[in-house]
This record gives structure tokens, C-alpha cells and sequence, in this order.
């Protein structure tokens, strides 16, 4: 990496009062430190993707000078402002406006909308975007995520938009201070410009999609609790949920960003569900299933609440790869991509027949897979991840309604989708569920754990090695595992073991965190396998990484 020491004595590079750190792809867009996101760094790399888009043919996505292209952002509230708590970094709308703009593009900024709100926009125009996001992970992270007129980047874009990364930075870096946009600290001088004026025609257009599509009485008579706290789709669902008929109560509201992350919904989380459900139940109100979505909403959270004859309140989280099916036998779909952390109930029922390889983790992958299947001839192609967004390669049909693609995850749907079946087939929600092939699944994760310490773990239980201590010496019949019977290296390490139990290790692509997926025979066993792996201090994988780690 070039260095300081590289450039001029008056260049921007030998100005800066600070030691810049890189932005990376993460598992789907860019991820970092707010404290590391100068606004230099966001400029440089979305200059670059956006040169990137500018050089590719039309029907590759590519963009054009002179197009609209469109914009928008979450809650947190780095997404558009200098936070103090992170040494004054933050803005990235600012500087991702900044770099349209330069870029010869218009830009049109949609607001605070979900991820998929936006790329249902911009798709429909054949225009590229990009959203100002950390997704579901915490307060102090952030980043954006790309798409082009087609859909998101894909892991091959990554490498040639790495080259344009590379010179931009050097041409920026080599620039003279005294004329560079940007000051000592990395941040645009001044207050940097001011975001274009809210276009409120995505968010309205994206409620539309699903009014279309259910209908107004879809979910007449269903009784929903919407948890909004800091969600960027926070209005439009309740907004949404009422324009299908149902009633709706928001509760649980919170101007302090909340890091919700559907695929890990730990027993703490779940229990503060069910506190605000009781709250409800108090007061004298029941309802049928209580929803929410994680920060960018591209992500579902579905719990079902069961009342005793006492009012007491029992609420049952439903995870997004169950979610995914319940939705896909729905479309009737004719062919499905899921990753390989999903449950492998997917393997079991109607949608065998249907189910393309599973791949790596992460929406490109899935949308790979996806476009694989549509290029093949499939006409009803969709697709999940363990997390719960949902996403179409194809346009779907129900009667004279129809469904436009979107291939990008989508948290709207999969709701929407659940309650209307519990709606037609006068169903509880988990009454539904039972119908699906009796395999339960959980996940969750260790914070603050640092990558390179998982890559380690997972070196050393790789392929033709054999551990010492062995690895079915921490997944022991002592913690109820039966013989190891098989290992899968599509994506982390997946064992399988002849009790049906399965336990999947996996580092983040977002954030310094290890992931353990657990499936089993009961959800009482999935739920034992994650307590199990992340006990304090002395778990599977604390042991784990003071052994190889």
C-alpha cells in the first residue's frame, strides 16, 4: 500500500492529520468503523464503482453522464451527519452526493427508504444507486451498497472497481492540499454540500408494489404489532399493513439506533418482543403476529404470539430460512437458491424438486445462482438468505396480479406473504409453519471476535487436516452430538453429524464477529447447540479459539 512518504510535501496525502484506513467489500456492499469512514474514503471508493458503471456496456447495468441516478439512506445517524461519539466522522450521504454529482450523474435522493425501496426505484428506471447503510450491524458501524441499472454489484465487479479504487486514491492522495476538496481530518471542507431535495416517489411507489399485488383486504381482520424502533422502514410498513386491511399498532419506537439482526435473535431479544406484547395484553389488546425488520429493512422479523386463558403472553420467533419456504411453495416457484447456512428442511419437503445448488452466503451469490436458473429457461426463480430476505429473479404472476423482480433482499414480501397465508387459510402462524418438514434451526454470534482469529479456527479443521485436540472433541457426545458424518467447506465449516444435528461456523463478512448456525430435530436441540457454542467463558467456540485461535 502506498504510503504517505510517497506524495509531495504538499500534497492532501502529507496534510492529513490522520493514518487513513481502507474500506473493503464486506458480504454485500462496504462496511467500516465510523471513526474510519472519513468522508475522503466514501468519495474515493463510490468515485470509483461509480466510474466503474460509467465504462459498462447498458446491458451490463452500466450508467450513462446525464442520468438520474438515486439515492437514499438509514437512521443512524452517521448515515447523514458528523457524530461527535466517532470523532466527528460521518456524512456519508453527504460525500456519496458529492461523487454523483462529480461523476457528471444527477442525483436524486429518496430519503430515509428501505434498501430494496430504493432499488425497486431505480430498477424500474434502468438507473444505478446507492444506499448509505450498516444494515443490521452495530451503532458504530456504517457503510453503502451499490447497485447497478440491472441489480447489486456482484463479486466479480469487486476486482476491477479495486483497480479504480487504487487510482483514485493515489490521484486524490497527490492532489495539493490547498486545492483539495477535502481537509486535514478527511472531511469535506465546510459544511460539505446539502442533500438534494426528498423525492418522496419511492417510498410511495414501493407501498404501491404490495398493494397491488395482495390487495386491499389481504389482510383484513389480522391484528398486527409492528415493532419499529430505529428501522428506516419503520412508517411505510405500518403504512403498508393497513393499505392490505390490516389493523395495525406500532410500539417500541426509538430515536437511538437499535442493531437488529434477524438471523441471530437471541433469548434477551426475544423476551423484549414478548415484553411489549404483555404490555399490549395488559392494556386488553391481542394480536395475531408481531413484525419488525432490521435497521435498512431488507430484512425480516416475524414472531407468533400465543395467549393463555390468563392473558399471559408466549411469543415464537419464526426464522427468515423457514420464512423463505413458506413463501416460495406460495409463488409456486419452479426454482429456488438458497445458501448454505439455511436449514436443510429446504431439502426434505415440495420444494426439493426445485431447489438449485446451494451457494456461499451472501445476496450475490444467491442472485448468481438465480440468474443461472432464469438463463436456463425457469420462469418463477426466487431465492433467501438464513436472515430472511427474500428475492425474485423473476416476475410472478398470482391471477391478473403481478409481482415485478427484484433481485436485491427484500423484508416487505416475506411479511406480507406469511400473513396473508395465515389470513386465507385461517391459520395461526404456527399452524403454518407446521406444515413444513420438522427441522428447526438457530443462530448466533460472538461479538468483538476478531476475523483473523476465526480464519485460524477454521484453517486448522480444514480439509486433510486433523486438529489436535480433534474437532468431535469440542462437538462431543457429552454436549448430545452423535459420530461426525460429514463437513462442508462451501462457505465456513458446516459438520453434520448422524444425530441429524448440524452446527455451521462461519466469520462475518460485515463485522468482527463469528456466526454458529445450529439445526436439528427440535428446536429445543437448535436452541441447546447455540447456548452450548456461545456459553460464557468456557463454550465450543471459546474453547475453539484458545485452542487453534
Amino acid at each position: 500500500m502506498t504510503t504517505s512518504i510517497d506524495f509531495p510535501p504538499d500534497s492532501l496525502a502529507q496534510s492529513l492529520a490522520y493514518a487513513p484506513r481502507e474500506l473493503a467489500f464486506g458480504t454485500s456492499g462496504r462496511r467500516g468503523l465510523v471513526a474510519d469512514l472519513s468522508q475522503l474514503e466514501v468519495y474515493l471508493n463510490a468515485r470509483a464503482e461509480l466510474d466503474y458503471l460509467l465504462a459498462l456496456p447498458r446491458a451490463k447495468g452500466g450508467i450513462v453522464a446525464g442520468d438520474s441516478f438515486y439515492l437514499a439512506h438509514d437512521l443512524r445517524p452517521s448515515s447523514v451527519a458528523p457524530v461527535a461519539v466517532a470523532g466527528g466522522r460521518g456524512g456519508l450521504a453527504q460525500a456519496i452526493h458529492r461523487a454523483v454529482s462529480d461523476a457528471g450523474l444527477r442525483a436524486v435522493n429518496l430519503g430515509a427508504i428501505p434498501t430494496p425501496a430504493l432499488a425497486a426505484y431505480a430498477l424500474a428506471r434502468g438507473a444505478g444507486s446507492m444506499m448509505v447503510t450498516g444494515s443490521h450491524i452495530p451503532f458504530d458501524r456504517n457503510g453503502y451498497k451499490t447497485n447497478t441499472a440491472i441489480g447489486e454489484l456482484m463479486k466479480t465487479d469487486e476486482a476491477p472497481i479495486a483497480a479504480r479504487v487504487a487510482a483514485w486514491r493515489d490521484a486524490l492522495m497527490r492532489q495539493p492540499a490547498s486545492v483539495s476538496a477535502f481537509d486535514a481530518r478527511g472531511m469535506l471542507r465546510g459544511a460539505g454540500p446539502d442533500l438534494p431535495r426528498v423525492n418522496p416517489a419511492g417510498a410511495r411507489e414501493y407501498r404501491q408494489r404490495y398493494a397491488d399485488f395482495f390487495g386491499s383486504a389481504a389482510l383484513a381482520g389480522l391484528r398486527v404489532l409492528v415493532y419499529q424502533h430505529s428501522a428506516v422502514g419503520r412508517e411505510l410498513l405500518v403504512e403498508t399493513l393497513e393499505a392490505l386491511g390490516a389493523e395495525v399498532t406500532p410500539t417500541g419506537r426509538s430515536e437511538i439506533f437499535v442493531p437488529i439482526d434477524t438471523e441471530a435473535i437471541d433469548e434477551s431479544t426475544l423476551a423484549g418482543l414478548q415484553a411489549l406484547a404483555e404490555a399490549q395484553s395488559r392494556a386488553g389488546h391481542r394480536f395475531d403476529a408481531l413484525v419488525s425488520t432490521d435497521g435498512d429493512s431488507d430484512r425480516p422479523l416475524l414472531v407468533g404470539l400465543e395467549y393463555g386463558s390468563d392473558g399471559a403472553v408466549s411469543a415464537r420467533f419464526f426464522g427468515g430460512d423457514l420464512v423463505g419456504m413458506v413463501v416460495a411453495e406460495s409463488l409456486e416457484a419452479d426454482a429456488v437458491v438458497v445458501p448454505i447456512s439455511c436449514n436443510d428442511a429446504i431439502t426434505r419437503g415440495r420444494l426439493a424438486a426445485v431447489l438449485e445448488p446451494r451457494t456461499r452466503i451472501g445476496s450475490p451469490y444467491v442472485i448468481a445462482g438465480m440468474l443461472e436458473a432464469r438463463g436456463r429457461g425457469c420462469q418463477r426463480v426466487c431465492g433467501w438468505e438464513a436472515n430472511g430476505g427474500f428475492l425474485t429473479a423473476t416476475d410472478f404472476l398470482h391471477g391478473d396480479r403481478l409481482l415485478p423482480a427484484l433481485p436485491t433482499r427484500d423484508a416487505f414480501l416475506p411479511l406480507f406473504s406469511v400473513l396473508a397465508q395465515m389470513k386465507s387459510r385461517g391459520l395461526r402462524m404456527a399452524e403454518l409453519f407446521e406444515a413444513l418438514p420438522r427441522r428447526y434451526s438457530r443462530a448466533g454470534l460472538l461479538r468483538d471476535f476478531p476475523r483473523a482469529r476465526s480464519l485460524q479456527i477454521l484453517a486448522a479443521c480444514a480439509e486433510g487436516k486433523e486438529p489436535s485436540p480433534s474437532i468431535e472433541s469440542f462437538f462431543s457426545a457429552d454436549c448430545g452430538f452423535g459420530a461426525l458424518v460429514g463437513r462442508d467447506y462451501t462457505d465456513g465449516l458446516r459438520l453434520q453429524f448422524s444425530n441429524g444435528d448440524v452446527a455451521h461456523l462461519r466469520p462475518s463478512g460485515n463485522a468482527e464477529e463469528l456466526r454458529l448456525y445450529a439445526v436439528a430435530d427440535s428446536q429445543a436441540r437448535a436452541d441447546e447447540i447455540i447456548r452450548l457454542g456461545l456459553a460464557e467463558p468456557d463454550g465450543i467456540l471459546h474453547r475453539l479459539a484458545r485452542a487453534f485461535g
